[in-house]
């Protein structure tokens, strides 16, 4: 069986390459929903007719709003029209593929939404599902009750999902096995009076229904599948232990959809649950002492998944988890259940989630974090594979330390300077790394300019840009910015400071000349209150065997051109940052300067035509030039005129190219790009 699997899932998802049958031009598609979410005046719908597409469409008012929360349903037919996207690689690296991720569900294309028609031609299961996603959509704690009960996380806040992420706890989140345990110990109570078979059958089509109603999550369809099988071999005395029966869960499931391999739930529900079987011999004790042992399994279990993907671990999940995992699904989630049905429990419900909330503030803040840079897939698999064999043999605990100690001392073997050009939308960041991660330094976070919108606009999904920074930096092994140098306070270059002081251990931070603005004044609070340090005039930094030097130091009245514009040379390599400096400053760096040559040239104000004279290329004879700038931005940059001075050159840009790596030491000079 594993055999004709593995060859099975090899064939179905890498050797044969699925496409998509629309061609790209469609203009209009017609197909049934599959879920849907309404997040402020956000509308997103999976349409599905012969193939899924996700469709998202912004909401023009109250009113509209009102209607498609009384009118979209499940399994309703709607008609769309507007412009088929397909959806981009991650261009920073080691962070989340959004395009291959779609790819493993059979999903190839996004739809931007103009107009759209819907029908009421659903069928009464699909009803019933409906029912119940707006039942739980209208109660007073949506948010939970639907995550809780049905497995839906879009209401669920960002806030609230990432202090449960940073708990170890997120996958208390998700319907899974513990929740389905619950389910089966309440029928089971309902239907004691019945006979196994008639109480079998009644029970696995309530799960089944269960399963289509949280969209087939593969980690509930292997707690569903698991119990079937393993009751009718328990009926039928087919004398299978549950590590077979789990092996033919994953048989069937893999066998339906060969694609489910590549499926996070799936994944971590069939590892931990591996890894509980085989050790289920070694828990004993007491309650107390049985549960910490299950979750110290379910821990090292999860730790090579977690540390494939997360790059990090928090080793105080043990017992949080210890705690969590009772108390949301015997408790939490039952209640959740009763509420769900009976609305008049609601009181106690919003109880037990604010302890939830106080202890999830409480787990956030003993959480003791170690960072793991990324490892290849099959350093992974052998730490799995050791765990297995730990538990006849302690010493292979050594051979796992070993293993982790040299995937988290690998990245400072590098004697290369490394430089990155982050592809961050529409702003500036770059990422400095001297020769075995001596100094790290961050020159501009990125940002959103966000405008000021009615309140029923507003959904509570916050996503940092910096987010994605920080992972990369922690696949790299680094949690700590030795300088973050802001060039100046416009918000597509400094917005993201606080979120990067937040989350990693930044030393120093340095400004322009100018005057503190409003956002860099909220930025000094918090250096404040971590007791960082930061300066203004600084004219040069001393890094490695290297130097920064701050060319701009002249006074201008406006921020713009009081950014800093920051030089230095690597064996030879010249960089020039322009932050963004206008011409005006471009003159006066060539009449104080001697600039020629210049290797690399990030150019000034993302390709805008107020900067990057034809005068000043033609002076500092730029190799390689880079525009840091937002795929379709609204300032239409690069401009047209900029790009005209810079077409006898090199030029990358981030829209186009991704990040962009520059790999540099005495005998070498390479650049990677990370296309979309």
């Amino acid at each position: 069986m594993f055999i004709f699997i593995t060859i099975y899932v090899l064939v179905g998802t890498i050797i044969i390459k699925h496409e998509s049958i629309y061609n790209g031009d469609e203009t209009s598609i017609t197909g049934k929903i599959e879920s849907y979410s309404i997040n402020g005046n956000k509308l997103k719908i999976n349409i599905k007719n012969k193939e899924e597409v996700i469709a998202t469409y912004y909401i023009d008012s109250e009113e509209e709003l009102i209607y498609l929360k009384e009118n979209i349903g499940i399994g309703k037919t709607i008609t769309v029209k507007g412009t088929l996207e397909k959806p981009i690689n991650n261009t920073i690296p080691n962070t989340f593929n959004y395009k291959k991720y779609l790819y493993n569900k059979n999903i190839y294309y996004l739809f931007a939404v103009d107009s759209y028609v819907i029908n009421n031609d659903n069928n009464i299961i699909e009803k019933a599902k409906d029912f119940l996603i707006k039942r739980a959509y209208n109660s007073i704690n949506s948010e939970y009750l639907l995550v809780l009960v049905l497995g839906d996380k879009s209401l669920i806040s960002s806030d609230l999902y990432n202090t449960f992420q940073n708990n170890g706890t997120s996958h208390l989140l998700a319907v899974s096995g513990s929740h389905i345990t619950v389910i089966l110990l309440f029928l089971s109570f309902l239907l004691k009076k019945l006979k196994e078979i008639p109480k079998l059958i009644i029970i696995s089509i309530i799960l089944l229904f269960f399963a289509f109603v949280t969209n087939n999550a593969p980690a509930v369809n292997r707690a569903i599948y698991f119990f079937i099988i393993n009751k009718i071999n328990k009926l039928y005395n087919l004398k299978l232990s549950n590590i077979q029966v789990l092996f033919i869960t994953a048989f069937i499931l893999l066998l339906i959809d060969p694609f489910t391999l590549y499926d996070l739930g799936f994944i971590y529900s069939f590892c931990i649950s591996l890894g509980i079987m085989y050790y289920s011999d070694k828990l004993i004790g007491n309650f107390f002492i049985a549960t910490l042992k299950v979750s110290i399994i379910a821990f090292l279990f999860s730790l090579p998944i977690s540390s494939y993907i997360n790059y990090e671990l928090n080793i105080s999940s043990i017992l949080i988890n210890l705690v969590f995992v009772p108390w949301i699904s015997y408790i939490v989630f039952p209640v959740a259940i009763i509420t769900f049905i009976f609305p008049v429990f609601n009181p106690i419900l919003s109880i037990l989630l604010s302890i939830t909330n106080y202890l999830n503030n409480l787990g956030e803040f003993i959480s003791i974090f170690i960072n793991i840079p990324k490892m290849p897939l099959i350093v992974a698999v052998v730490l799995f594979m050791l765990f297995l064999l730990m538990k006849n043999n302690k010493k292979f605990l050594y051979v796992v330390l070993i293993i982790l100690g040299l995937v988290k001392l690998s990245p400072i073997i590098s004697s290369n300077y490394e430089i990155y050009f982050l592809d961050i939308n529409q702003g500036d960041s770059a990422i400095i790394i001297t020769p075995h991660q001596k100094d790290v330094i961050m020159i501009d976070t990125g940002g959103k300019i966000t405008f000021a919108e009615e309140e029923w606009k507003k959904g509570n999904k916050i996503y940092n840009l910096s987010d994605n920074t920080i992972k990369f930096l922690k696949s790299e092994g680094i949690t700590k910015i030795d300088y973050l140098i802001t060039t100046h306070g416009d918000t597509d270059h400094l917005g993201e400071a606080i979120n990067i002081v937040n989350k990693l251990n930044v030393k120093n931070v340095i400004f322009n000349n100018d005057a503190y603005n409003n956002l860099e004044l909220e930025l000094i609070k918090v250096l404040d209150n971590k007791n960082i340090n930061y300066y203004q005039n600084i004219r040069a930094l001393n890094i490695s065997n290297n130097t920064l030097y701050f060319l701009n130091n002249s006074l201008y009245d406006n921020e713009n051109d009081n950014s800093n514009v920051i030089y230095f040379n690597i064996y030879n390599i010249a960089f020039l940052f322009m932050g963004d400096a206008s011409t005006k400053v471009e003159e006066d760096l060539i009449n104080k300067y001697n600039l020629e040559n210049i290797s690399i040239l990030k150019v000034g104000h993302h390709g805008s035509k107020t900067s990057t004279s034809k005068t000043f290329i033609d002076y500092i004879n730029p190799l390689i030039s880079i525009i840091s700038v937002g795929r379709n931005n609204r300032y239409n940059h690069p401009n047209s005129e900029t790009l005209d001075i810079l077409n006898t050159r090199i030029v990358y840009r981030t829209d186009i190219n991704g990040t962009i790596k520059f790999s540099i030491n005495k005998n070498k000079f390479n650049i990677k790009t990370y296309e979309p």
